[in-house]
């Protein structure tokens, strides 16, 4: 009875930073593979142009190919098994010792289509549904401030909260609801969060006890159950005629592909991140763009005021040339000169011109800046 004793704690345990870590796997794949089809639209808009527009429908459809593969093959989502972790339906009784002793995977850990199902409702389902109300609580405004959005959307946005149909009314307390609604969600996933880090709980998400199962480490026994699997199921291509051999690989392609995905999706999210940086403003492989002779090329003079323009005072920073208050939401003109936005839009609106400069000016060259 000494072995039994002697176990220790438990090591297949996942921590909460690998729980954490293969979530957030999760959470990069939809904005990588919108870039990559949103860059590939603008040369083939034709073909692409709707999936990009209903990318959400698009993505959650792959994923619950995916993750179905995923869960049914090796007991794990694809973030999941890429960190080295499985899904067991929980026992019972815990029989962690008596597997220690024995060894080997039991049969009873295996998910079933309940199981299955369950998990793809809360990891395709439920992101999908937030991602849904979100894109839709931003279309009601999303509490932007009124300064920084355009008056015309902001106009169109009250008119629309303001409506006294049904749908009208149901806009205003999806707007009011959702903020705190999401709050109390995200604080939901906080405790439980907090409750698996002190081990006051064996579930990192309360959905996971509904479901019937707890996430693992992959152990020997895992690995080695996986390998002679492999073996069972590739027959011997010597035994096999063209014909048979053109069906075994035909019948393995999707297979293979699925299977590939593991690798090749992380390594497309390190891909997009690494252009993101590269093309930043901030990125220091900018610097490799620099002429390599002579100084760098110097901006242009500021245009000078006209004299039938308003007065500028050069000194007077921070002030709007034409209500004289502090700046509130600087707006450049085609001229280089920075106003108020709500400055520069009528007067471009009723003149077409700057006010200082008197050049042409367009509302839609109104140009927002951060000062």
């Amino acid at each position: 009875m000494e072995f039994f004793n002697d176990i220790g704690s438990d090591v297949l345990k996942p921590s909460l930073f690998e729980l954490i870590a293969q979530e957030q796997l999760r959470d990069l794949l939809q904005p990588a593979l919108k870039y990559v089809f949103v860059v590939f639209a603008q040369r083939y808009p034709r073909y692409l142009l709707r999936i990009v527009n209903r990318h959400e429908e698009f993505y959650a459809f792959i994923m619950l190919i995916v993750e179905r593969y995923y869960l049914r093959k090796h007991n794990a989502s694809f973030a999941e098994n890429f960190y080295g972790l499985k899904r067991r339906r929980k026992p019972f009784i815990p029989i962690d010792k008596s597997n220690a002793a024995v060894g080997g995977v039991p049969a009873g850990e295996k998910l079933r289509d309940r199981e299955i199902w369950r998990s793809l409702l809360f990891s395709v389902g439920v992101p999908y549904f937030r991602a849904k109300a979100q894109d839709y609580y931003e279309e009601l405004g999303g509490g932007i401030s009124s300064d920084i959005m355009e008056e015309n959307v902001d106009a169109r946005q009250l008119r629309a909260l303001s409506d006294p149909s049904l749908r009208g009314q149901f806009r205003h307390i999806f707007k009011v609801v959702y903020p705190w609604f999401n709050l109390l969600f995200e604080g939901w996933l906080l405790v439980w969060n907090i409750a698996y880090l002190f081990e006051k709980t064996p579930f990192y998400r309360p959905w996971l006890s509904w479901i019937g199962v707890e996430l693992r480490r992959l152990g020997i026994e895992d690995f080695r159950a996986a390998a002679e699997a492999a073996q069972k199921r590739v027959p011997p291509h010597a035994r096999l005629g063209f014909f048979g051999q053109l069906r075994n690989a035909a019948s393995r392609s999707p297979r293979l592909l699925l299977d590939s995905l593991r690798l090749l999706l992380p390594t497309a999210i390190f891909f997009v991140k690494f252009l993101e940086w590269w093309y930043s403003p901030n990125s220091p492989a900018r610097s490799l763009y620099a002429a390599p002779l002579g100084p760098a090329i110097p901006p242009p003079r500021i245009l000078p005021p006209h004299p039938q323009g308003i007065q500028f005072d050069p000194k007077a920073y921070g002030k709007c040339p034409i209500c004289q208050n502090t700046m509130n939401n600087a707006t450049a003109l085609p001229s280089g000169y920075v106003f108020c936005y709500r400055c520069a839009y009528e007067t471009v609106e009723k003149q077409g011109k700057c006010p200082v400069t008197l050049l042409p000016a367009k509302v839609w060259q109104l140009q927002k800046i951060m000062v």
